[in-house]
């Protein structure tokens, strides 16, 4: 049936690993505040678990795994590392997922009925 709708396109199956194990790694709140904080310029794991409020060894190990999926980077300087998010499609990542956190109808009243310009509220 889809098939034959034109244009229809689905992503390969890497595609759709990858995008999972990255949905996965942003499934932890601690580590949605590690990169919102990397999204405001580089910083290093001891001022990184001050603004998440966790454990230096938490934040470092919740970094790596960040790093092997490619959402953070790092730069060594001495013996410290300075991280950031890996590129701009982190923050529209992050950004998105913020957004639509604010805007979920979580059924206890009217929904603010406001869709975001260039956008198609479906029905």
């Amino acid at each position: 049936m889809h098939t034959s709708l034109p244009d229809f396109d689905m992503p390969t199956e890497e595609q759709v690993h990858l995008a999972a194990e990255s949905f996965r790694l942003l499934s932890d709140p601690t580590r949605i505040k590690i990169l919102w904080a990397l999204l405001q310029g580089e910083s290093n794991v001891a001022c990184l678990a001050e603004l998440a409020d966790a454990a230096p060894t938490a934040v470092s190990q919740h970094l790596a795994k960040l790093r092997l999926a490619g959402l953070v980077k790092g730069r060594r300087e001495g013996t410290f590392i300075y991280y950031s998010a890996a590129d701009e499609h982190v923050r529209r990542l992050l950004t998105q997922g913020l957004f639509h956190a604010d805007h979920i109808d979580r059924g206890d009243g009217p929904s603010s009925g406001h869709v975001p310009a260039g956008c198609v509220e479906d029905l």
